[in-house]
């Protein structure tokens, strides 16, 4: 059997300490294969982010251990394997919106301009390449901000409330460009409480309180 991408057992993250101690992310125990497509579903707090970021290798946990075997070490996740969609796109402001969404492959020393016109333009933002963040509204910055995970097609794609800045209309269109671009060899990982947008997904990873409650995949009985 092939190597999961992610592979984390007992899993936790704290924050602060003593009586002021915030369980952020109780024991957790999970493994994420290719081309599987999760919706991490709870309310807010419940621990999605927390989750996220660990997967993500953008934080460190308290206690537990997670590798990404299908993938290499974690000096190996970025700027190419793992893309990451944030809830607020934050985009550098001094760099052209079409520059921004190259950022990823020129970090990885590959060529990006020509990737990130076409898929700004798959976003319906090809008439805004040219313009600066600031001459963005706040809906058209969070597809730039997909457009820049989505560009240099990433082993692992994470995404974080990705439609919470747009309208229910543009939500499902955006998620239908992430599926589309994601592809047959993309896993992706989606965090939401939109019930909508965790139906398209194959497989529910269901949160509160911090803690992983249930997994269940579409058939199951």
């Amino acid at each position: 059997m092939t190597a999961p991408l992610v592979k984390a057992e007992d899993l936790t993250r704290r924050f602060g300490a003593g009586a002021s101690e915030v369980v952020a992310l109780a024991s957790t125990t999970f493994s994420i294969r290719r081309g599987e497509r999760i919706a991490l579903f709870g309310p807010s707090g419940s621990g999605k982010s927390t989750l996220l970021n660990l997967v993500a290798g953008l934080d460190k946990p308290s206690s537990g251990f997670i590798s990404w075997p299908g993938i290499g070490p974690p000096e190996a996740l970025r700027p190419l394997a793992i893309g990451m969609i944030h809830q607020f796109a934050a985009l550098i402001p001094t760099l052209s919106v079409v520059e921004n969404v190259a950022l990823p492959l020129q970090l990885g020393h590959r060529p990006g301009h020509d990737a990130a016109r076409e898929v700004l333009a798959s976003v319906g933002l090809g008439d805004f390449a040219d313009r600066l963040p600031d001459e963005l509204s706040g809906g058209q910055a969070q597809r730039a901000g997909i457009a820049r995970a989505l560009v240099h097609r990433p082993t692992l794609l994470l995404a974080d409330e990705p439609t919470g800045q747009l309208d229910q209309s543009t939500g499902q269109a955006m998620l239908s460009a992430i599926l589309d671009h994601a592809g047959n060899g993309t896993t992706l990982m989606i965090a939401t409480h939109d019930p909508a947008i965790a139906g398209r997904m194959d497989i529910l990873w269901t949160m509160g309180h911090g803690r992983l409650i249930e997994q269940t995949s579409k058939g199951a009985a």
